[in-house]
């Protein structure tokens, strides 16, 4: 009875860490929102809820990622094996976090999976992250005709939708695809972290995301061909 318990109270820490990353982007979209609303004069007070609403989110993912890589680096250096080679000082991996929280579980994310790989999932991220492509595109295009015939509305539009896929899909989308790749792909063993990592730097270098999602899906095609 004692072990089933056990077993049933596991937790995947390393899956942990991967679902808390995800959240940040949207996270952070928020609180950039409750920023950019104190320059436009609208429903008092949303702009700072928005901002407390980010903060706090922030603050509770922080504090969420810090204990995930704290057990999960623990675990792998108890552990034989693969983990012979690498031993994650759990507390310093815990304290990064704590001041840089998304590079600290990238960062981690790129050498664990080194030695133990990542879990694929769906076949069919590779979707998600063409939608993704597709929706920056297109939010690019209406900007810039915005911009040309003088619509702040429409150009506010095509940005925030663009703006709301790529936070909200394209890391998510690309990171578990990779790990899809990485594991049945022909010759090609993309690193799930890694492309996280680009991923998240993408959202804030906006020309940066549809030449990673473009480079991606073009190896994707070579060695998995699907897309």
């Amino acid at each position: 009875m004692g072990r089933n318990e056990t077993h049933h109270l596991d937790v995947d820490w390393a899956r942990m860490t991967e679902r808390l990353l995800y959240l940040f982007p949207p996270v952070i979209g928020v609180g950039l929102i409750g920023i950019l609303r104190e320059a436009d004069p609208g429903v008092p007070g949303l702009e700072r809820g928005l901002l407390l609403v980010g903060s706090f989110g922030y603050t509770v993912l922080t504090l969420g990622l810090a204990v995930a890589l704290f057990l999960d680096a623990r675990r792998v250096r108890g552990q034989g094996g693969a983990s012979s080679h690498w031993k994650p000082n759990p507390l310093l991996n815990a304290v990064f976090a704590l001041i840089w929280a998304p590079a600290a579980g990238v960062y981690y994310l790129f050498r664990r999976h080194k030695r133990f790989g990542t879990k694929p999932g769906w076949s069919g991220w590779w979707f998600v992250v063409a939608v993704s492509l597709t929706a920056t595109l297109f939010g690019a295009i209406t900007a810039g005709i915005a911009v040309i015939l003088v619509l702040p509305g429409l150009f506010l539009t095509a940005v925030g939708l663009a703006g709301a896929i790529a936070f909200g899909t394209f890391p998510i989308a690309i990171h578990q695809d990779a790990a899809y790749v990485c594991t049945y792909g022909d010759g090609w063993r993309p690193n799930p972290a890694f492309y996280l990592g680009v991923a998240f730097v993408s959202l804030f270098v906006p020309p940066l995301q549809p030449i990673v999602a473009g480079y991606y899906l073009t190896r994707r095609r070579q060695a998995v061909q699907t897309v």
